[in-house]
């Protein structure tokens, strides 16, 4: 670790979901850096907790992605993607989220369609030097994950939200100045689903896709 867990205060009655929260947007603010070794005895005292909840949120990070187990080697912070890694996954999300978009959009109820459109336009605070990447990924995986699931297809939603868990560990090289971009491109296909467009939808999620690759690149920028 390379500064203190911010973890304020923890309540016992949501103490598991408290203690994968933390342990989460560590991982994400890269307070726990891609790489680490994480020490379960180590987290449990600064947390002041047991460590049983630290284990359930780490098997929950690992079913995410952002940690590994490896056998008598314990939990370490899942490493950053390579570059062609990188585009590899692009390539498989715009195969994947293109057809959820085009079967969202013939898909979804009306409530859905609804829903979608006010997820979109949700935004985060908190200003470039604030701590605003935890944020920014759940509102993105969200917006990302009703589009998924609206497309009605378990199957191909399952696919998606393992490739996101790849993209996370990036956000903290997002560029703070793109999010409005971002906000903008949610908004358009959103609008594009609203109106039961598939064509529309697709083209959509295909720019979108197309810029936040671009945008992600600037992780591997020496």
């Amino acid at each position: 670790m390379t500064r203190p867990l911010s973890v304020a205060r923890l309540h016992r009655p949501t103490l598991g979901d408290d203690v994968y929260e933390t342990l989460r947007s560590a991982v994400l603010e890269h307070i726990l850096e891609p790489g680490d070794r994480v020490n379960i005895d180590a987290l449990a005292r600064e947390l002041d907790v047991s460590p049983t909840p630290v284990r359930e949120a780490l098997a929950r990070l690992e079913s995410e992605g952002l940690v590994r187990k490896r056998p008598r080697a314990g939990y370490t912070v899942s490493p950053l993607l390579t570059v062609a890694e990188f585009h590899d996954m692009f390539d498989m999300r715009l195969l994947l989220e293109c057809a959820a978009a085009r079967w969202a959009a013939e898909r979804a109820t009306d409530a859905q369609r609804a829903s979608l459109v006010a997820e979109a336009a949700r935004t985060v605070e908190g200003g470039e030097e604030g701590n605003w990447h935890a944020a920014f990924t759940a509102l993105d995986a969200q917006l990302h994950d009703l589009v998924a699931q609206y497309a009605a297809s378990p199957l191909l939603r399952e696919s998606i939200n393992r490739l996101h868990s790849h993209l996370h560990l990036h956000r903290r090289y997002f560029p703070y100045g793109q999010i409005a971009i971002t906000n903008d491109e949610h908004r358009d296909l959103a609008a594009a689903i609203y109106a039961g467009d598939p064509d529309r939808s697709e083209a959509a999620m295909r720019l979108h896709l197309t810029r936040a690759r671009e945008r992600h690149l600037v992780a591997f920028e020496d």
